[in-house]
């Protein structure tokens, strides 16, 4: 039989775990919404062409291409953008459907 300090010991790091897994899954959720706001949506994939300007098309793990317009609000560079296309990196995408249909870019990472 375990002693009752032994017990004691797992008991508190299952508890430790079990809170920090909470924290990091809330975190996650959470985080993204808290930063952009809550009219945000969000799509990744790979940048597969840019242009004009910082606007570019990303191909999302759908197979899907979708093309996203980047304004002055947009927090992206544009050697941020074309370093993702030419490492062919996985990049996020946080962005704003405009009643148009415009996919309007808040963020790029």
């Amino acid at each position: 039989m375990a002693s009752p300090r032994i017990t004691a010991a797992i008991i508190v790091l299952l508890l430790i775990g079990i809170f920090s897994l909470g924290g990091i899954v809330g975190v996650s959720w959470l985080g993204p919404r808290l930063v952009h706001g809550s009219n945000v949506e969000h799509e990744d994939g790979t940048i597969i062409g840019i242009g004009p300007g910082k606007n570019f098309v990303l191909k999302n793990t759908g197979g899907q291409k979708l093309h996203f317009e980047c304004s002055d609000q947009c927090r992206a560079s544009l050697g941020h953008l074309q370093r993702h296309l030419s490492e062919k990196a996985h990049t996020d995408v946080y962005y704003m459907r405009e009643a148009d249909g415009v996919l309007l870019v808040i963020d790029v990472d």
